[in-house]
């Protein structure tokens, strides 16, 4: 039904969707358990971390100032971008890896990779498809709990996903 290239595709969809749904399960364990940077996040607005810590997700996002929210949306946009234009090797449809971000290698953890053995390198890499594939499905599982009470029946009357602040008002979607 496709090519190499449409594989190739589907493979970088994968790990990215991996990667966003294993930073946002663990953005999530982090916020509900109070975990936080101390110090203000803003002074002149008067918003602290610590503050943000103690209401839901939503309303600590809608409680960061604009040019926060726009700083975040720019770093996400600009990691997105990298991917699909800088890599050296060349475009993950044609001639480069999928999700291969080795220009960001002074950055990320994966400086040791280059020391690995092809062996090891693919054991590292089914293990990050795999773990992105179990964070897709919680990331999944706690939306769907906080959005329609009772439909994960494992997370019916989590305390962590009750509350006001995780309501969501009908049609907000």
């Amino acid at each position: 039904m496709g090519s190499d290239a449409t594989l190739r595709w589907f493979r970088h969809a994968e790990l990215k969707h991996g990667r966003v749904a294993m930073a946002a399960m663990v953005g999530f364990l982090v916020h509900i358990n109070h975990i936080h940077f101390p110090g203000m996040l803003s002074t002149t607005y008067g918003i602290s971390f610590e503050s943000l810590s103690n209401m839901g997700p939503f309303d600590a996002w809608n409680a960061i100032p604009l040019l926060g929210q726009i700083q975040i949306l720019w770093t996400i946009a600009g990691l997105e971008h990298a991917s699909e234009s800088l890599n050296p090797q060349g475009h993950y449809m044609k001639t480069g890896t999928p999700g291969d971000i080795k220009f960001l290698k002074k950055f990320y953890w994966g400086l040791g990779a280059s020391k690995l053995s092809p062996a090891e390198l693919a054991k590292k890499r089914e293990s990050e498809l795999k773990n992105g594939r179990l964070a897709m499905i919680g990331i999944a599982s706690v939306c769907s709990a906080m959005a329609i009470p009772g439909s994960v029946p494992l997370l019916t009357g989590a305390p962590v996903l009750t509350g006001a602040a995780f309501a969501l008002p009908f049609g907000t979607f």
